[in-house]
C-alpha cells in the first residue's frame, strides 16, 4: 500500500491504531482556540436540567469521538466557567475516566434541578456542576486541576485545553463568536458531522437536547429500545426522507420518530448496529431507502427480517474526517420496536456493468461535492451514495485485491474497467479510477470468508448492505457470500540474465527487522533466489535497525542485514556483500523507532563495489572528475541529505559499482509516503494529493544530481530504482524523467502489466527502475516480478523488479 496509510486497513472503529484529529478545518481566528482535539470534541451542552419548563432532570455535557481510535479519558476532566466571570469566579471540575470509543459518544451527567420528568440515559461520568441554561463556557481538559484562564486569549494559550465551547454571551469562546444561547428547553450542539473549525459560532446550533451515552442510549434502558420505550406507530418520516438527494441528510441533527423498515443486516462487532430498508421506495433514484442504526456498546436486539419502528437522532458520521472521506448518514441513540419477524428482505440492487457508470465522480474543482444533487446514472460515487445502506448484490465478479486476515477482499462489478494481464483492475491515470471497485466484507463468522487471489472469481451472488469504510471505498457488508473459483494465479519467475548482462533489482521488504519470524526472512529470500534469480545488485527498502520498532536510539542495521544475507544463502543464493548508511535517529520517517533505510546487496563474484570514504548520514555526496574518470566523492553516500525535500523521509543512497571494469552508478530510493492525501473517493473532488508536493521536490533534487553525473560524463551509466511511492503518470516521475535525464522503464511495458502494488482494488505502480540514456532500449530487459501484491499470502506488500542491462 502507499506508505502513507497504516499497514493494517482495520475497519472497526474501536480497534484502529491511531487517533485522527477531529478538526476538519484549522483556521486561525480571534478568540480562544484550543489545541486541535486528538480524537474527542465537546458535542453538546445543556444547562436547563430540572428548571421550569424543562423535560430533562439534569444538566449534561456530551463528548463525541469522530476519529478512528478510542480516546482515553484517564486524567481528563470537563470544566465549567460562568459566561461573564468575575474576580472570584473559578472553573468547576468533573473528573472523567474510561474512554470515548471511536465513533461513539460519552455522557457526563451534571447537577439536577427540582423539575423535569425524564432522567438522562445512564451516564458515563457524573458531576455536580450547576450549568447556566443560557450562557457559559465548557472545556475538555487534559488534567483535573482547575483552569485559571478567564479570557479567550489566556485559555487559547493553555495547552491543557483539548476543546472548548462558549455559548450565549460567554466571554471565553473559540473563534469569531460564542455558540448560540440556550434555554431551559434547548441545548447547544455541534453539527452532526462533528466538524471542528475552532469557531463556536460556526460549529454549534441551538436545538432540542438529545443526550446519548456510550451505549448509544437516549433514554434509560439497554439501548435496544425494546419494551414500552420504543415507538408504537409509524411516524411521518421515511428512510428516503432522511437520506435525501445529496450526500448529507436534510434532517441531520433532528430526532425522527417511528421510522419503519426491514432489518437487512446486523453488525455485532466494532461499530455495532443494524441496517434497515424501507420496502416501499419512493420514485427518486437519488434517495437511498437504507440507513444504518448505530446502537453503540450493547449491540442490537433485532434479527434480519424483523420489521421495526425506530426513533433516533439523525447524524452524519465521517469515518475519516481528516482524510476527506464520504459521510455516513446514521440513526443514533435508537429506541426500536419490533413489529413483526421473518419478513422478506427487500430485493437487492444488482451492481454490474449496466448499472455502474464509467465516470467516477463529479468535479468540484477541489471543493466538496456534498451539496451537489446526486446523479447516480452519471457518476459511480453518486450511485453508491444513492444506495448507501441498501441491500445490494454483485454476481460472478473478478477478485481485484486478495483476501486478508480481516475478512476483506475487493472485486470489480464493472467488466468494462481496464484489466491487468493477471486479472486485476489496472490503474492508468488520475482520470481512470476504475469505477466498479467494491470491497466485500463479511458480516458472518470468520470461517465463512473465502481465501482468494487476484484473478479468482467470486461466483454466484454476494450481497448485503452497502457501507462506506474507514480507509475509503464502498463495501458490501456481506450477509451472503459467493464461491471462489480459482484463476490459477502463480508467482512469476523472471527470465535468467545472460553472463554479459548486469542484473539489478529492487525490493521493498516491508519493515524487516531481526525480530520478524524466520519464515518472513525465508520467504523473502526464496523470492530473491527463485523468482528474481539472485540479481547482481539488489536495492532493498524498509530495512529496519537492529531492534526494529524499539525506540531506544539504535540506528545500526548489521544484525538485520546479516540475518537476511544468511537466509538468502540458505535458499541457495549467493553470499551477498552489502553497503548502507545509517540514518540519524528518528529523522527518516517510517515506523517510529525502526529507522528504515535503503541497503545495497551485491554479489562480489559478479560485481565490485567502489568504496570511497566520507559518506555518512549528513554529508552530501558530490560528483568529481569528467569523462571516464567521473566518480562520486563518497560511496556509499547520500544525495543532499540536508535539503528540506528529505525532511522526515528517506534520503537516496547512491553507490558506485564496477561490472566488467565499467562504472555503474546506482541510486536506491524510498520517497515520502502518501500521508495526508485525500482518497479517490473523497468528498472533495478532484482530491488533493498534498504529499505529492514533497515528492516533486525530492525528484527535483535527485534529477539535479543525475544531471551533474551526465554533465561530467554524458555516457554515465546511472540506474535509479526503488519505492518512489508514486505513479508513472505522477508529477514526481514526470520530473525525474524531464529532458530525458532518466527513462522510466515501466512505461515500456504493456499497459496491462504496469503495476507493482494493489490498493483498494487498483493494481498500480509505486516501484520503478529508471535508467540514464547510456542504457539503450535494446540493452535493457525489464520485469516487474509479481510474487506478492496479488496474493492472499505475501512476504511483502510490494512486488520486486529487476532489469538486465548490458553496459
Amino acid at each position: 500500500m502507499p506508505r502513507s496509510l497504516p499497514a493494517r486497513r482495520a475497519l472497526l472503529r474501536a480497534t484502529l491504531p491511531a487517533a485522527v484529529t477531529a478538526s476538519l478545518v484549522l483556521v486561525p481566528l480571534p478568540g480562544a482556540v484550543a489545541t486541535p482535539s486528538a480524537g474527542a470534541v465537546i458535542a453538546e451542552v445543556y444547562g436547563g436540567g430540572g428548571n421550569s419548563g424543562a423535560t430533562l432532570k439534569n444538566d449534561f455535557i456530551e463528548l463525541a469521538n469522530p476519529s478512528g481510535a478510542a480516546f482515553g479519558l484517564a486524567g481528563h476532566s470537563v470544566q465549567y466557567l460562568p459566561g461573564s466571570p468575575g474576580a472570584s469566579s473559578k472553573w468547576g471540575v468533573t473528573p472523567l475516566s474510561g474512554t470515548v470509543a471511536a465513533g461513539a459518544r460519552y455522557l457526563v451527567a451534571e447537577a439536577a434541578g427540582t423539575g423535569g420528568t425524564v432522567g438522562l440515559p445512564t451516564a458515563d461520568a457524573t458531576g455536580s456542576l450547576a450549568l447556566s441554561a443560557t450562557t457559559g463556557t465548557i472545556a475538555l481538559v487534559n488534567g483535573t486541576e482547575a483552569l485559571t484562564c478567564k479570557t479567550a486569549a489566556d485559555c487559547a494559550a493553555d495547552p491543557r485545553v483539548v476543546d472548548l465551547v462558549g455559548f450565549g454571551t460567554a466571554v471565553v469562546h473559540e473563534g469569531s463568536g460564542a455558540a448560540p444561547g440556550a434555554s431551559n428547553s434547548t441545548s447547544v450542539a455541534r453539527a452532526s458531522s462533528l466538524a471542528d473549525t475552532d469557531d463556536n459560532a460556526a460549529d454549534f446550533q441551538a436545538g432540542e437536547p438529545t443526550p446519548v451515552n456510550s451505549k448509544g442510549e437516549t433514554a434509560p434502558g439497554d439501548g435496544s429500545g425494546g419494551g414500552d420505550t420504543g415507538p408504537t406507530e409509524p411516524g411521518p418520516v421515511r428512510v428516503h426522507d432522511i437520506q435525501g438527494a445529496t450526500r448529507l441528510s436534510p434532517m441531520a441533527g433532528k430526532t425522527v420518530v417511528g421510522v419503519p423498515g426491514i432489518v437487512t443486516g446486523i453488525r455485532t462487532y466494532g461499530t455495532k448496529g443494524f441496517w434497515i430498508q424501507d420496502p416501499n421506495p419512493d420514485a427518486d433514484p437519488a434517495t437511498s431507502e437504507g440507513v444504518f442504526v448505530y446502537t453503540g456498546g450493547t449491540g442490537p436486539a433485532v434479527k434480519v427480517g424483523d420489521s421495526v419502528l425506530v426513533t433516533a437522532k439523525v447524524t452524519e458520521y465521517y469515518p475519516n474526517s481528516s482524510g476527506g472521506s464520504q459521510s455516513l448518514t446514521e440513526l443514533a441513540g435508537p429506541k426500536t420496536t419490533v413489529v413483526s419477524s421473518n419478513n422478506q428482505v427487500p430485493a437487492a440492487v444488482v451492481l454490474d456493468g449496466s448499472a455502474v457508470p464509467a465516470a467516477y465522480a463529479p468535479d468540484a474543482a477541489g471543493g466538496s461535492i456534498e451539496s451537489l444533487p446526486l446523479r447516480p446514472g452519471t457518476y459511480a460515487l453518486d450511485l453508491y451514495e444513492s444506495l448507501e445502506g441498501m441491500n445490494v448484490e454483485v454476481r460472478d465478479v473478478p477478485v481485484t485485491q486478495a483476501s486478508n486476515s480481516y475478512h476483506e477482499l475487493w472485486v470489480n462489478a464493472r467488466e468494462q474497467d481496464p484489466r491487468s494481464s493477471r486479472g486485476g483492475s489496472v490503474y492508468l491515470g488520475y482520470d481512470q479510477q476504475n469505477a466498479g471497485r467494491l470491497m466485500v466484507q463479511s458480516l458472518g463468522q470468520a470461517a465463512d470468508f473465502p481465501a482468494a487471489d487476484v484473478g479468482d472469481r467470486l461466483t454466484g451472488a454476494t450481497g448485503g448492505p452497502l457501507d462506506y469504510t474507514k480507509f475509503g471505498g464502498y463495501a458490501v457488508q456481506a450477509t451472503r457470500l459467493g464461491t471462489v473459483r480459482s484463476g490459477g494465479l502463480e508467482r512469476e519467475v523472471t527470465p535468467a540474465g545472460l553472463p554479459s548482462e548486469l542484473t539489478i533489482g529492487t525490493y521493498n521488504v516491508e519493515n524487516l527487522d531481526p525480530g520478524d519470524p524466520d519464515e518472513k526472512f525465508a520467504e523473502l529470500a526464496a523470492g530473491i533466489v527463485t523468482n528474481l534469480r539472485s540479481p547482481d545488485i539488489l536495492a532493498l527498502e524498509e530495512v529496519q535497525d537492529d531492534n526494529g520498532p524499539v525506540n531506544d536510539g539504535t540506528v545500526t542495521a548489521g544484525a538485520t542485514v546479516t540475518k537476511f544475507v544468511e537466509a538468502i544463502k540458505a535458499a541457495g543464493g549467493p553470499a551477498y556483500d552489502w553497503r548502507s548508511v545509517d540514518p540519524v535517529n528518528g529523522k527518516d520517517g517510517g515506523e517510529p523507532g525502526g529507522n528504515i533505510r535503503q541497503v545495497f546487496l551485491f554479489n562480489p563474484d559478479r560485481v565490485s563495489f567502489t568504496d570511497i570514504p566520507g559518506g555518512d548520514s549528513t554529508t552530501a555526496v558530490e560528483v568529481t572528475g569528467t569523462g571516464k574518470r567521473t566518480s562520486l566523492t563518497a560511496s556509499p553516500g547520500r544525495i543532499d541529505p540536508a535539503d528540506e525535500a528529505w525532511n522526515s523521509s528517506r534520503k537516496p543512497l547512491v553507490g558506485q559499482f564496477k561490472f566488467h571494469n565499467k562504472p555503474v552508478f546506482v541510486i536506491a530510493n524510498h520517497f515520502n509516503s502518501k500521508g495526508g492525501d485525500q482518497g479517490l473517493d473523497s468528498r472533495f473532488q478532484a482530491p488533493t494529493r498534498s504529499s505529492e508536493v514533497q515528492r516533486v521536490k525530492q525528484a527535483e533534487v535527485e534529477r539535479a544530481f543525475v544531471a551533474k553525473l551526465l554533465a561530467a560524463d554524458p555516457g554515465a551509466r546511472v540506474v535509479s530504482l526503488g519505492d518512489f511511492n508514486d505513479y508513472q503518470f505522477s508529477p514526481a516521475l514526470q520530473t525525474l524523467t524531464k529532458g530525458g535525464v532518466l527513462r522510466d522503464l515501466v512505461n515500456e511495458l504493456p499497459a496491462s502489466e504496469r503495476y507493482s502494488y494493489v490498493y483498494q482494488g487498483n493494481s498500480q505502480v509505486l516501484d520503478h527502475i529508471l535508467v540514464s540514456p547510456a542504457f539503450k532500449p535494446q540493452q535493457t530487459r525489464y520485469d516487474v516480478v509479481h510474487i506478492n501484491s496479488e496474493f492472499a499470502t505475501q512476504a511483502s506488500d510490494h512486488d520486486p523488479q529487476v532489469v538486465r542491462v548490458k553496459p
